[in-house]
């Protein structure tokens, strides 16, 4: 569950971030000095603008050796350094920087981290009285913490109390009090708040559950943890959960250890805040957050998983496999991050040594759906559709009774079987997708368009096209399966308009503009067929395709139907009126 736009957005401006496709904030000089080496300047600039922090952050060291008081350049190592996850360079440049009187949000950050490290809270609330600020929201939940280091929780509270008064985060503010009071024993206070609204959604999150899970163990309250995690969680699903719960049903105090001490509130502090900042600001920004909460806390699994992910959308893969390696074996997490890093090696051109994971992992833990059905989505992915099949009769076993949610697995399996050509079993899958979820355009239009494939319920595949675009108008597939159904049917001069918005919707697609010059063919518009079959080649279809649209080009649509003893092409009207054969 996500938290509310208001509190992102809000959360975002308190915070500094940047929003997606803005650039990020920055109050150091525009360019490097004349002093800097221009060469290894330039290169760490295009280093940080693809991302590559690792290369970024080597760069920016060769430049500084030329210019060691340059605030830019000693801005740029501390980003790169702190997306690399070496914050002990991130500080130690952020020091020189603020040393020279330089202004840096992230810098300012780095130094938190530090002294955060270290547990030096007086460090931290002096660091803000002198005005080394991130955002206020950031400053008041780690000043609050700070002041819970250092033994004052009447003061730590009062700060969450003023958040909590804020409008539009008042659930980050509550939250963090709920935390705090957990961690000094007052688990009556922390279950007050969390069983309140005054946390919003972040209750829901899947850390707010498992730490309210924890509190009312602690009160002697077990079955009403369990009724809370059977709400928020599938049985069978998260090993961890499932752990969790198999405790509080033995009968076991689960000791909470989501934050017990000020070390441990700062670093939840750099999660919750980029779990509200995940996919709202750039990825570059957020990154900054879980990196930080993953270096003060090497157990924050999920920090560690954040930090993974978000390296791997930003197409630094190696970094992205180093992080997933981080979540050791034993972690309940560790299928998570074999499975990230699964997805890694794939994004990275690797897809054997991903097959390779998800085989191993798919052993390993054979009743987990999640498991079963990414491993079965891969190997369909690589086409190995007969493989891609069992993977998903394995996980379909696992269903019990399949509810709505889980149509894309009989879509998914039925896909397999079409494309092998096992039609009946592709069919039963499909209809079964769609009792699940009658109104899912993808099924609607991939069972309509096979029967048109298959020349066979011609009827009832228009009818399942048009409420698969009656559902997702925008889609220049389905639109073309629309034109396609009309043209089975003979409704030659009802496909043109379909088929032409279509080709607007996808206009370099071969396929669809392949489509376009039959129909042009069939409506008589012989000139424009030949020109859209041009245009299809053009567009680099399979060579099977490809030979088929020349032989259109040399002796046109009708002749080679007659080739490959197919029916000819007939107007619907001229069948109606006993014309055709």
């Amino acid at each position: 569950m996500r938290l509310t736009q208001t509190a992102i957005a809000l959360a975002c401006a308190l915070l500094g971030a940047p929003l997606l496709a803005q650039e990020a904030p920055t109050d150091t000089p525009p360019a490097a000095t004349e002093k800097a080496d221009a060469g290894a300047y330039l290169a760490a600039r295009i280093a940080a603008t693809e991302s590559d922090y690792r290369a970024a952050l080597g760069w920016f060291v060769r430049a500084l050796a030329a210019d060691p008081d340059n605030p830019q350049l000693l801005d740029g190592v501390v980003v790169s350094a702190m997306g690399s996850g070496d914050f002990n360079t991130a500080a130690e440049r952020a020091k020189e920087l603020t040393a020279l009187g330089g202004r840096s949000q992230i810098a300012n950050l780095a130094i938190v981290v530090a002294d955060a490290k270290r547990s030096d809270f007086a460090a931290i609330l002096s660091g803000q009285k002198e005005g080394r600020e991130v955002g206020m929201l950031f400053d008041q939940l780690v000043n609050s913490w700070a002041e819970a280091g250092n033994g004052r929780m009447n003061e730590a509270l009062a700060g969450f109390d003023k958040l909590a008064q804020t409008k539009g985060v008042e659930i980050f503010g509550a939250y963090h009090k709920a935390l705090a009071l957990a961690s000094v024993g007052d688990f009556e206070g922390a279950d007050k708040i969390l069983a309140s609204d005054a946390v919003g959604a972040i209750k829901m999150l899947r850390r707010g559950v498992v730490a309210h899970a924890q509190i009312l163990s602690q009160l002697e309250r077990n079955p009403d943890a369990i009724a809370m995690l059977d709400q928020a969680f599938a049985r069978g699903q998260d090993p961890a959960i499932d752990s969790l719960r198999a405790r509080l049903e033995a009968g076991e105090a689960i000791p909470y250890n989501i934050a017990v001490n000020a070390d441990q509130g700062i670093a939840e502090v750099f999660y919750t805040l980029a779990t509200a900042l995940s996919g709202e600001a750039e990825n570059g920004y957020t990154l900054l957050y879980s990196r930080a909460a993953a270096w003060l806390r090497p157990d924050h699994t999920e920090a560690v998983l954040m930090s993974a992910g978000l390296l791997n959308s930003e197409g630094q893969h190696e970094l992205a496999v180093e992080t997933y390696a981080a979540v050791p074996a034993d972690a309940p997490e560790y299928y998570l991050a074999e499975m990230g890093r699964a997805e890694t090696l794939l994004s990275s051109g690797k897809a054997e040594a991903a097959l390779e994971v998800m085989q191993a992992l798919a052993k390993a833990y054979p009743n987990l759906l999640s498991v079963q059905t990414t491993y079965a989505d891969l190997l369909r992915r690589q086409e190995r559709f007969e493989d891609a099949g069992k993977a998903y009769d394995a996980a379909i076993a696992l269903l019990g009774t399949p509810e709505a949610k889980d149509w894309p697995l009989f879509f998914s399996r039925g896909i397999c079987h079409e494309r092998q050509k096992r039609w009946d079993q592709a069919e039963a899958d499909l209809r079964r997708a769609l009792e699940l979820a009658p109104d899912q355009p993808q099924v609607l239009n991939y069972l309509g368009y096979s029967f048109l494939e298959l020349n066979k319920n011609l009827d009832e595949a228009l009818s399942l096209i048009e409420r698969a675009v009656a559902a997702q108008p925008d889609s220049g597939y389905i639109t073309d399966s629309l034109a396609w159904a009309y043209f089975r049917l003979g409704r030659y001069a009802d496909a043109v308009e379909p088929m032409e918005r279509a080709s607007l919707m996808e206009p370099v697609d071969p396929i669809v503009t392949d489509h376009l010059g039959d129909i042009y063919w069939a409506a008589g518009r012989k000139l424009e067929a030949q020109f859209q079959w041009r245009r299809a080649l053009s567009y680099e279809p399979e060579e099977k395709e490809a030979k088929r649209i020349r032989r259109k080009l040399d002796i046109g649509l009708d002749a080679v139907l007659a080739e490959e003893g197919a029916k000819p092409l007939v107007p619907v009207e001229a069948a109606q009126n006993g014309t055709a054969e």
